[in-house]
C-alpha cells in the first residue's frame, strides 16, 4: 500500500501489480521492456557509483537511470538538451501552434499499426499544410518549415491520437529568394484544413491496407473484410475530424516554453498519482470539457497498466518530426537564409555545450557535486557498481 504521505510512481504500480498484470495479460516484448525499465529504473539493478565527500567522508549511492522514453523519471535532460539544440534554429518571425486529431473511431486500427498509422498521420497533415502553403488563396506561395510532435493519451490516459504542429509564421518562396511573412493572427483556415487532413488521411489509409500492410487482430478482426473496411471509411468520412489552432505566439521565449511542456511529454507524470491502494490507483486530470477543471480518477492497477501501455510506441518510432525547410537535411542551410532575408538584427543563441553537472545546477541551482552534509567537501566517485540487469 502507499498513498499521498510518499512520492509515489508509475514504477510503484509496476513493482506492485505489474507481474500479476504479466501473468493475465499476454503483452508484446516492446511493452514488457517498457515495464521492466519502469520498475528498475534508479535502482541496484541498473549498476551506479559511490561517492564520498573529500571532506567530511559522506558516502552515497546513485544508481543508474534506464533512459526509456515511456519513463516519468528519464525525461528532464534529454529534453534540456532538445531545447537547448532548438535555441539555434528560432527565427525571427511568429509562431502559430495547430493541432491535428484522428476520430477515435479509428483507434482500434491505428492500435494495431501504430507504426504504420502514425506514419501515415505525419504524412497527411504535412502533405496537408504545404497543400495549404502553395494555394494562391492563403497569399504565401511557398514552402512552410514546421515541427510535429505526436501524442497518444488523453488526461485520461485513454489512446487519443493527435499531432501538435510548431509553424513558423511564414514561408520561404520556392525560388528560395524571399520570405513570405503570414498574417500575424491567422495562418489557415481550421475548418478548410480540418476537410483537407481527412481526404488525406484516408486516402493514405486505403492505399496503405490496399497493399497488405495493415493487420487486424483479436476485436478488429472484422476490418479483414474489404466490405467490413470500405464501411468503417465511409463512417469515418461522415464524422468532423478535429484540426484547431491555438493562440499564435508572441515570440521565441514562448516557442521554447511551449517546447518544453508539449516535446518530451509522456502519458503521465508521477506528481499526478496521489494514492495507490488495495490494488486502485488513483491520479488528477484535466477535465478538458469543463473548463481543465482539476478533477481525481479511481482506476484499478490493472486498468492503469492497460491504459499506459496504449502509449508505448514501436521501437525507434520518431514522434518528433521535422518537415519544409525545417527539416534535417534543409534548415541548416534555410535558417540562416531566412535570417538573411529578413534582415534580421537579433543575436540569435547557438547551441550550449552543457555538462550534465552544468545543465542540473541550471535547473534546479543546487551543485550536486557538494557534499550534502557538510556543504564544503565535493563529492567524488570512489566505486562503480555494475548492474544485474541483462536486457537480453
Amino acid at each position: 500500500m502507499k498513498n499521498n504521505n510518499s512520492k509515489l510512481e508509475v514504477a510503484d504500480v509496476f513493482r506492485l501489480y505489474g507481474e500479476s498484470f504479466r501473468q493475465n495479460n499476454p503483452l508484446p516484448n516492446s511493452q514488457l521492456k517498457v515495464m521492466r525499465h519502469i520498475e528498475i529504473c534508479r535502482t541496484a539493478a541498473l549498476g551506479g557509483h559511490v561517492e564520498q565527500c573529500s571532506d567530511c567522508g559522506l558516502e552515497r549511492i546513485s544508481y543508474n537511470s534506464c533512459r526509456d522514453r515511456h519513463c516519468p523519471k528519464c525525461q528532464t535532460l534529454v529534453k534540456e538538451k532538445w531545447l537547448n539544440d532548438r535555441k539555434a534554429e528560432l527565427l525571427p518571425c511568429g509562431y502559430f501552434h495547430m493541432v491535428f486529431t484522428l476520430p477515435h473511431d479509428l483507434n482500434p486500427i491505428v492500435l494495431c499499426n501504430k507504426k504504420v498509422a502514425l506514419s501515415i498521420l505525419f504524412a497527411a497533415v504535412n502533405q496537408t499544410l504545404q497543400a495549404f502553403a502553395k494555394d494562391p488563396q492563403w497569399r504565401l506561395e511557398g514552402q512552410l518549415g514546421f515541427i510535429l510532435v505526436l501524442h497518444t493519451w488523453s488526461q485520461t490516459l485513454m489512446d487519443h491520437f493527435h499531432l501538435h504542429c510548431l509553424i513558423p509564421g511564414g514561408a520561404l518562396s520556392f525560388t528560395k529568394d524571399r520570405w513570405i511573412p503570414a498574417n500575424e493572427s491567422f495562418l489557415f483556415r481550421a475548418k478548410s484544413l480540418a476537410k483537407e487532413f481527412k481526404k488525406r488521411y484516408l486516402s493514405l489509409l486505403k492505399t496503405a491496407y490496399h497493399k497488405n500492410e495493415l493487420i487486424f487482430p483479436g476485436n478488429t478482426a472484422q476490418y479483414e473484410s474489404r466490405k467490413e473496411f470500405d464501411l468503417l471509411i465511409q463512417s469515418v468520412s461522415k464524422v468532423k475530424w478535429i484540426t484547431y489552432a491555438k493562440r499564435p505566439f508572441a515570440g521565441p521565449e514562448q516557442v521554447l516554453e511551449y517546447l518544453g511542456r508539449y516535446t518530451h511529454r509522456i502519458a503521465i507524470s508521477n506528481n499526478r498519482i496521489q494514492s495507490i491502494d488495495n490494488g486502485k490507483v488513483v491520479f488528477t486530470y484535466r477535465d478538458r470539457a469543463n473548463n481543465n477543471e482539476l478533477k481525481t480518477m479511481s482506476l484499478t492497477a490493472g486498468e492503469f497498466i492497460r491504459r499506459f501501455l496504449l502509449h508505448v510506441l514501436p521501437a525507434r518510432f520518431m514522434k518528433i518530426r521535422y518537415f519544409g525547410f525545417l527539416s534535417n537535411k534543409n534548415k541548416g542551410e534555410a535558417i540562416q537564409l531566412i535570417r538573411k532575408l529578413t534582415d534580421s538584427d537579433v543575436e540569435w543563441p547557438e547551441k550550449e555545450k552543457e555538462t550534465v553537472i552544468e545543465m542540473l545546477f541550471r535547473l534546479t541551482g543546487e551543485d550536486i557535486t557538494r557534499c550534502p552534509e557538510c556543504k564544503k567537501g565535493k563529492m567524488g566517485v570512489i566505486q562503480r557498481l555494475p548492474k544485474t540487469y541483462n536486457s537480453s
